[in-house]
C-alpha cells in the first residue's frame, strides 16, 4: 500500500539543521532533567524495597493508611493513589525489604482495616533485596550496551562487508569492559566510556553506517530516558524490555532508508550525496508512516486501555516509536554524509 505518491520530494536533508537543533535541545533537557533528579526515579526492582498493592471497598484517606502502616512499623512509606480513583486501589512503597508471609498480610490487612474503616484486599507485594536490585540495575545496562555492539557488527557486515572487522572491534570491547569489570570500576561509568570509544573506533574505521545506526539509536534511548524522568516516571524492569523494543524497532526503520540509500548510490552515482540521500528518504517515506501508525494504534490502545500495570510500558512505546521514526529520517541518515568522502 503506499497512499504517498512516488514523484514526491519533500526537502527532509533541509531541514537536518532544525532537527539536530531539537534534538541537541532535547537531548539537553533530558541530562539537566537526569542530573535535577540524580538519576532515574528507580522502581523496586533497581532501588529494592517493597511494593504493595492494597484495595479497599469504600474511599479512604491516604493519611489514615499511612497510620495503618505505622502500626506494622512501616511508618517511611510512600502512598500513591494507583488507576482510577472509582477503584479504591492504592500503591505503598517503602525502602525496607519486609516479610511477604501469610502472618504479615494478614498483619498488615487488619491494620489497614483499623486504620481506615474499611476493609483492605492486598492484591500484590513484591519484595526485593537492594543487592539484588543493584546487580539488576547493571545487567540493565550491559543488555543495553552489548545489544548496540552486536547491532554495530550487523550493520557494518550488511552494509560495508566488514564482518572480520567490527568483529574483531566489538570482541576487543567486549573483553576491555569485562576486564574493567573485574576491577570494580562503577558500570554507568564504564558503559559511557565503552560507549564514547566505540564510536571514536568507528570513526576511524570509517563504519559509517554502523556509526549513523549506533548515534540514532543512542539519541532515541537517551530521550526516552530523559522524558521518563522529566515526568518523574519509576524506572523498571519493563521500562528495559520497551527500551530495548524500541532499539529493535527504530533499527528496523533505519535499515529501511539505509538499504534504498546504499541502492540509489549505484544507480545515481553522479548525484551529490545530499540528493541521494533526500531521495531515499522520499522514496521509503509511505513504508515508514504506514508502519509507525499502524503501531502507533496498538500501541496507543495499551497505553489507554492497558490499565496502571503496563501504563509506564505503553508509555516508554508510544514516545519510543516517535523518536525512532525520527531519528530514522533526521539523525542517522544524515549522519552518512558526515562520514562520507564524498561532498555536497
Amino acid at each position: 500500500m503506499q497512499f504517498i505518491k512516488p514523484n514526491i520530494n519533500l526537502d527532509f536533508f533541509g531541514k537536518r539543521k532544525i532537527a539536530y537543533t531539537c534534538s541537541l535541545t532535547m537531548i539537553l533537557l533530558s541530562c539537566i532533567s537526569l542530573v535535577i533528579h540524580k538519576g532515574p526515579r528507580y522502581g523496586i526492582d533497581f532501588a529494592g524495597g517493597t511494593l504493595i498493592q492494597v484495595k479497599f471497598q469504600q474511599g479512604v484517606e491516604i493519611d489514615k493508611i499511612k497510620d495503618g502502616l505505622s502500626a506494622v512499623n512501616l511508618s517511611n512509606s510512600s502512598v500513591q493513589l494507583f488507576g482510577d480513583a472509582k477503584s479504591h486501589e492504592y500503591l505503598i512503597r517503602t525502602d525496607s525489604s519486609v516479610g511477604t508471609d501469610d502472618t504479615f498480610v494478614d498483619k498488615l490487612k487488619g491494620s489497614l482495616g483499623t486504620s481506615t474503616g474499611s476493609p483492605a484486599e492486598i492484591r500484590r507485594m513484591e519484595m526485593v533485596g537492594p543487592q539484588v536490585g543493584k546487580d539488576l540495575r547493571e545487567k540493565a545496562l550491559f543488555a543495553m550496551f552489548y545489544a548496540l555492539l552486536f547491532i554495530a557488527i550487523y550493520i557494518s557486515g550488511r552494509f560495508e562487508l566488514k564482518w572480520l572487522l567490527s568483529g574483531l572491534v566489538a570482541v576487543a570491547l567486549a573483553g576491555a569492559v569485562y576486564l574493567l569489570r573485574v576491577f570494580n570500576v562503577s558500570v554507568p561509568i564504564l558503559i559511557l566510556v565503552a560507549l564514547i570509544v566505540t564510536l571514536i573506533i568507528f570513526r576511524i574505521l570509517e563504519l559509517k553506517y554502523a556509526m549513523g545506526a549506533i548515534v540514532a539509536l543512542i539519541h532515541d534511548v537517551i530521550i526516552t530516558v530523559g522524558i521518563f524522568s522529566i515526568f518523574n516516571k519509576e524506572f523498571t524492569l519493563p521500562i528495559i524490555a520497551a527500551l530495548l523494543t524500541i532499539i529493535g524497532y527504530s533499527l528496523n526503520d533505519t535499515i529501511i532508508v539505509f538499504d534504498r540509500i546504499r541502492e540509489n548510490l549505484r544507480k545515481y552515482h553522479k548525484n551529490p550525496m545530499p540528493v541521494i540521500i533526500n531521495r531515499s528518504i522520499n522514496e521509503t517515506l509511505s513504508r515508514t508512516i504506514l508502519t509507525s501508525a499502524t503501531t502507533l494504534v496498538v500501541v496507543m490502545a495499551l497505553l489507554v486501555l492497558g490499565g496502571g500495570i503496563i501504563h509506564d510500558f505503553a508509555f516508554a512505546l508510544t514516545v519510543g516509536v516517535v523518536v525512532g521514526t525520527y531519528s530514522s529520517i533526521y539523525v542517522a541518515s544524515p549522519l552518512l554524509l558526515a562520514w562520507q568522502g564524498r561532498k555536497s
